[in-house]
């Protein structure tokens, strides 16, 4: 059995076109983001999988490694599929341990990545694993873009939506650390027999009405353990964000 981290990383972007390529306090994003994935322990390999020699020059410039995949190919989850597969030059195994981290997440905690991994590793009952942290008002609540998560009493995902979930009939929703309230956070871990099938089944109606790809995986019958973090995770989805970000890592570089 293997462990990889896998960065999914695109050039293309509708608000920031290069975005893996900013500089952020003196270094591209995505070299940033190899460099956070890699303090995780227990990863047998960190890759960045992208569609565009521009990061892969930037990725080996700054010491770590990347694939390339095809530009169309329909998802993240794709792209860490073909990424493991070109750069073995064979099929993944089935015990292996993908993680999909997200190209945009400098700041991503790898404990984060250590304990979703461990979901896995630790207990074959999980198909994939994911992470959420608490809803902290009601504006994020009601928003589509916040895709909450309702779980059993196992720490399984039970369904994901961007709908206000769940629904309390008779009182506004309290939010708080340990609340039903809880927003996904877009990083996964999929185990290798799991994402061979996956990726080879078309996206089903739930998937495409919500437009949430992890629809798929509870659709086909997947278990999918949830991790529950405090960390809400800094996103770059905007120039400004970088400008942001790149404040904050100055700041950890002179500590």
């Amino acid at each position: 059995m293997k462990i990889y981290g896998i960065i999914p990383s695109r050039f293309g972007s509708s608000r920031f076109p290069g975005k893996p390529l900013a500089l952020l306090a003196g270094k591209p994003l995505v070299a940033w983001v190899v460099e956070a994935v890699k303090k995780a322990k227990g990863l047998d390999e960190v890759l960045v999988a992208t569609d565009d020699e521009r990061i892969v020059k930037a990725v080996e410039e700054h010491g770590g490694k990347a694939v390339m995949t095809p530009s169309e190919l329909p998802s993240g989850t794709d792209r860490v599929a073909c990424a493991a597969r070109n750069f073995l030059g064979r099929d993944f195994d089935d015990d292996d341990i993908l993680v999909n981290i997200q190209g945009d997440e400098p700041l991503i905690d790898p404990a984060l990545i250590e304990q979703l991994a461990a979901k896995l590793k630790d207990d074959e009952r999980w198909s994939m694993a994911t992470a959420v942290t608490p809803i902290r008002s009601a504006e994020d609540f009601s928003a589509k873009s916040v895709v909450k998560v309702v779980m059993d009493r196992d720490g399984g995902a039970l369904y994901f939506s961007r709908a206000p979930i769940p629904c309390d009939r008779d009182a506004a929703p309290v939010f708080g650390r340990d609340s039903l309230y809880v927003r996904h956070l877009g990083i996964y871990a999929y185990r290798g027999g799991f994402l061979k099938r996956y990726i080879a089944e078309p996206p089903c109606e739930l998937e495409k009405t919500e437009k949430l790809e992890q629809l798929r995986a509870l659709w086909m019958g997947a278990k999918i353990a949830v991790v529950r973090t405090q960390d809400e995770g800094v996103g770059v989805d905007t120039p400004d964000d970088a400008v942001r970000v790149g404040k904050i890592l100055e700041e950890r570089a002179k500590r």
